[in-house]
């Protein structure tokens, strides 16, 4: 497969239409058309209806993507054992991890690497843990950090920590007053208090919403943000109470001083947060280095060395 042409089916499929990939590859719509007749006469087979909108693949078009996938996957595999080759200490990580993940640890993780690997070229992809997966799983990162259930039978998982999802009040705030730090609180006990909520599409928000359904409570909600760091900020306000991943309150250092932390009761969810690859790609020396770092730098934050 010409790796021009593969760029070209997936340009389509992700843009909707042959004359937004022209426009995103830069060439005419003429030419996107022709790479991709020639796909066509090659397999014997269309691979696209044509007649929908936004534009799909056929049956063979989906095996196309599938087989161009697997191709992607060795090619980029190939090209981190020539960077090993020519030297073991260059190349390019595309790295993919959450923005309030990479506010905590990228800053402890990426001076050490630096300082061991100069010359390796770091991509960021910062998105939610839901994408990243799948960008994983669809080759566009080489690693991903996320909070995740395994869901992808050709990802490798490892576990890097536990999380455990608290429930969080301003120190001086009533509701605080009212129970000691680390309590064990009943979620039907606080039907009647408010609370500030991340926005749909956060794993955090799931997990309230669900918890809310499953216990019949519906606690006024002041307001929905996509700041975790804004929501953090306002319970400990005293404002109103959150649901809170634990490893998002040892930053910034203040922080836990300002707010009493609560477990909920038979709270049946967990967070699991994971060192992702794809298992069709090795780690080489630098990505298995960066491996080594996260794990020292999560272990020295749940023993407090770095608070």
């Amino acid at each position: 497969m010409n790796l021009r042409y593969i760029e070209c089916v997936q340009t389509v499929i992700s843009s909707g239409s042959i004359s937004s990939a022209a426009r995103s590859m830069y060439v005419s719509q003429s030419a996107v058309s022709q790479m991709i007749q020639r796909i066509e006469k090659e397999l014997g087979a269309f691979i696209f209806n044509r007649e929908t909108d936004p534009i799909s693949l056929t049956f063979a078009g989906e095996k196309y993507l599938n087989a161009a996938k697997e191709i992607l996957a060795i090619n980029a595999r190939l090209q981190n054992e020539i960077y090993e080759i020519s030297s073991e200490h260059r190349g390019r990580l595309r790295l993919g991890i959450s923005l309030q993940r990479g506010m905590q640890l990228l800053p402890l993780i990426i001076p050490e690497f630096v300082r061991r690997y100069p010359h390796v070229q770091i991509e960021l992809i910062e998105k939610g843990s839901y994408l990243l997966e799948k960008a994983l799983h669809e080759g566009d990162c080489d690693i991903a950090l996320i909070t995740t259930e395994p869901k992808y039978p050709d990802i490798s998982y490892t576990l890097l920590e536990n999380e455990e999802v608290l429930l969080i009040a301003g120190k001086n705030s009533s509701f605080a007053m009212q129970h000691s730090n680390g309590d064990v609180i009943s979620i039907k006990s606080v039907e009647d208090e408010t609370f500030v909520s991340l926005q749909h599409g956060h794993s955090v928000r799931v997990i309230q919403d669900d918890l809310f359904r499953k216990n019949n409570i519906q606690p006024e909600i002041l307001l929905e943000t996509e700041s975790l760091e804004s929501a953090k900020n306002i319970a400990a306000s005293g404002a109103a109470l959150m649901l809170c991943p634990n490893v998002y309150l040892k930053y910034p250092k203040h922080f836990k001083d300002s707010i009493k932390y609560f477990h909920v009761q038979d709270l049946e969810y967990r967070r699991n947060f994971y060192f992702c690859h794809r298992m069709d790609m090795d780690l080489n020396r630098f990505m298995e280095g960066f491996f080594s770092i996260v794990k020292e730098k999560i272990s020295l934050l749940r023993i407090g060395e770095l608070l």
